[in-house]
């Protein structure tokens, strides 16, 4: 080695030998965790639905209504394009048969889906509440 080399040595044992060594303060840990316990509150978000409870009922109002206008309504077609229309629709549709299973199924499936949707939720909102 070099004489250099062994003055620094000497020198780097010599201020680590004068200096202590530091430690925290007692409540160190404490505060710690409260700044994490802070941060990691300010970053959760409530839950904002991209669609809104009063819009869909108005979603819901409208498809009512025009189902029920559609239904019950006494007007009956004056011109001819909407005749010849509503005609091909119901030839298209006269070739289907459907069995009645099949009519059970395409109308209960989607009922116990919308039932099921709301409980699913509600048991995992409850699960992960924090």
């Amino acid at each position: 080695m070099k004489e250099s080399d062994k003055n620094i040595e000497k020198f780097i044992d010599k201020i680590m030998a004068e200096s202590t060594l530091e430690s925290p303060s007692i409540d160190f840990t404490s505060k710690v965790m409260s700044q994490i316990l802070v941060a990691q509150k300010s970053k959760i978000q409530k839950y904002k639905p991209l669609i809104s409870m009063p819009i869909w009922v108005v979603i819901l109002g409208s498809l009512i209504s025009l189902i029920l206008y559609t239904a019950f309504g006494n007007e009956s077609y004056n011109s001819e394009i909407g005749h010849s229309y509503v005609v091909n629709i119901s030839n298209i549709f006269s070739e289907f048969h459907f069995s009645k299973n099949t009519i059970y199924a395409v109308l209960i499936v989607p009922l116990m889906v919308l039932v099921q949707i709301p409980l699913l939720k509600n048991y995992y909102d409850k699960k992960f509440q924090l």
